[in-house]
C-alpha cells in the first residue's frame, strides 16, 4: 500500500514599489488576497490604490499580483 501526501500550494504576492519588484510571502493563508494587500498597505503606501490580479502559477507557487494605478496618466 502506498501513501499519498497532499501539500498546500504556497501563495506569494508581487508588486512594483517605485519601479522595484517586490515579492511578499504569505503571512496568513486563511486570509483572502484582498486582506493580505490591506495588511501590507500599512508598509507599502502604493497598495492603498492597488487591485488584486491572479492567481497565476509559477513553478510550485500561486502568485497574486497587486497592480496599482498610482502614478499613471490617461
Amino acid at each position: 500500500m502506498s501513501t499519498l501526501t497532499v501539500n498546500g500550494v504556497e501563495r506569494v504576492f508581487k508588486f512594483s514599489n517605485n519601479g522595484t519588484p517586490v515579492t511578499l510571502t504569505d503571512p496568513d493563508p486563511e486570509r483572502t488576497p484582498e486582506q493580505i494587500m490591506d495588511l501590507f498597505s500599512n508598509q507599502y503606501q502604493a497598495l492603498t490604490t492597488a487591485s488584486v490580479h491572479g492567481p497565476a502559477f509559477e513553478k510550485d507557487k500561486m502568485v497574486y499580483e497587486f497592480k496599482t494605478t498610482m502614478g499613471t496618466k490617461g
